[in-house]
């Protein structure tokens, strides 16, 4: 009976373990060790292929690199826009201020006018 199930088991494993390996025996892009190539041809395949995985990588990562170095290009315009309108803001409010301030101390410098109505009532009592 224990042999039986095993026997089941076995035969339901195999075709698991089978695709495993054949999984594993892709070619997954990336860099090998060509050392172990006996042959020169093989060698040469072998380099051949780091030296493409390597180019592709090093476009790869120039393009990404490139676009956001557009976009923190473009994000600083952006700020330097905002910048300068602020900067324009600025000046107006210290402009307005300067006036009221200047306002103000001809208000304070004015001497003050005398009311004579009532002073004309107290001297008349």
């Amino acid at each position: 009976m224990i042999v039986r199930i095993v026997l089941v088991a076995s035969v339901a494993v195999a075709p698991c373990m089978l695709t495993a390996a054949t999984a594993r025996a892709q070619d997954v892009p990336g860099i090998e060790i060509c050392t172990v190539e006996k042959t020169m041809e093989r060698r040469t395949s072998c380099l051949q292929s780091n030296v493409d995985f390597l180019q592709k990588t090093i476009a790869k990562l120039g393009l990404d690199h490139q676009q956001k170095l557009d976009a923190a290009n473009r994000q600083i315009e952006g700020l330097k826009s905002t910048v300068a309108s602020l900067q324009k803001v600025v000046e107006e409010l210290q402009a307005a201020q300067k006036k009221a301030a200047e306002d103000q101390k001809k208000k304070a410098d004015a001497p003050p006018v005398k009311d004579n109505a009532p002073a004309a009532k107290d001297g008349g009592k």
